[in-house]
């Protein structure tokens, strides 16, 4: 949010609506930042006030949080839906009265088999992947929460969900162990070397 918060311009944050609060002038006028400060549980304790003091409707509402759902360091948009679970998501619909504010789900993915804790505990502890990883996820959470806000989260989620061509099949093939498809200007496994 710091980071949003510097590439907008925003004011300080100040402690209002139970997080932390900052207004900017987004792309398309107003806009406020918040970051809860209740316990993740009772993050609706926080954007519900802050929504119907802004007079902000759900679909005005842009929610940025983690994801068990989403494998390590993917960044999905979404529009409305269910809670999958997320206490946080389940207590900011409660209090907005729906489901249908936007969603940019960054993937913290679900912890091994051998992890000792529950879920709380995996998502609480500091990421163990490499920093660059981490910052690299965050970097892409920021890139299409910035399109959602000047664009819209249709084409963020266009822009962002799109792959280069063929990665769903290459994917595909080399989780069911086949061997994946030779480069373009590679030579098939079973080619002969070149003689020159």
């Amino acid at each position: 949010m710091e980071r949003l918060a510097d590439r907008l311009g925003a004011g300080r944050f100040r402690q209002r609506f139970a997080g932390r609060f900052a207004e900017a002038k987004g792309p398309d006028g107003p806009l406020a930042l918040l970051v809860p400060t209740t316990y993740m549980n009772l993050s609706g304790d926080a954007v519900g006030p802050a929504a119907g003091s802004l007079k902000a409707r759900p679909e005005q509402v842009l929610v940025v949080h983690d994801d068990l759902d989403l494998p390590f360091g993917v960044v999905r948009g979404k529009v409305g839906g269910g809670t999958g679970g997320h206490n946080g998501l389940r207590s900011i619909t409660s209090r907005l009265g729906s489901g249908d504010y936007l969603r940019i789900r960054i993937g913290i993915g679900r912890p091994p088999a051998e992890f000792r804790g529950d879920q709380a505990d995996w998502v609480l502890m500091a990421f163990s992947e490499p920093a660059g990883e981490v910052d690299d996820m965050l970097a892409r959470a920021l890139a299409m929460t910035e399109t959602t806000l000047a664009e819209g989260i249709d084409a963020a989620i266009a822009t962002f969900h799109a792959s280069e061509p063929g990665a769903r099949a290459r994917e595909r093939r080399l989780r069911r162990g086949d061997d994946p498809e030779p480069a373009e200007g590679d030579a098939p496994p079973d080619a002969p070397p070149d003689a020159s």
